[in-house]
């Protein structure tokens, strides 16, 4: 089921503009209200950087692909709501602090995180109290 409103890390926003498994599924999201911290951008922005360096995209589609993610329907948080809380997620966890960012939000808004990416919900398996409140994407319907 998708949530009426839920947090998206940049691991969903990049499907949103590269055809990826489960880019269907992060499209549908588009029917939540999502919120995100206001760094997606930026960490989107890296992420398409990163492959215009590999060679899988022009510059020109990352430069088109960014500009597209300025329109997504997503509420921006600012980070400096999110920076304490999500420290100390990242010290518990022992994970980035740029992850916990969006568990924070999550947490403070009491609403799900949607994330495709393996390796923060690997890191949040040994924790329920925090893996409970995030929704891996391929689950979704």
């Amino acid at each position: 089921m998708i949530p009426p409103e839920a947090v998206v890390d940049a691991s969903v926003a990049l499907k949103w503009i590269i055809p990826e498994p489960d880019t269907e599924k992060a499209l549908a999201l588009y029917q939540a209200r999502l919120f995100a911290p206001s760094f997606l951008l930026t960490e989107c922005g890296n992420a398409l950087w990163s492959r215009v360096q590999r060679g899988l995209m022009s510059a020109q589609e990352a430069a088109n692909g960014l500009a597209e993610l300025g329109n997504v329907p997503v509420t921006m948080a600012l980070l400096e709501t999110l920076n304490a809380s999500a420290l100390d997620l990242a010290l518990h966890l022992k994970h980035p602090i740029y992850d916990c960012l969006y568990l924070a939000l999550a947490i403070d808004f009491d609403i799900p995180l949607v994330t495709a990416d393996q390796r923060f919900l690997k890191a949040l398996r040994p924790h329920p109290a925090f893996s409970a409140r995030v929704m891996h994407l391929a689950d979704l319907p």
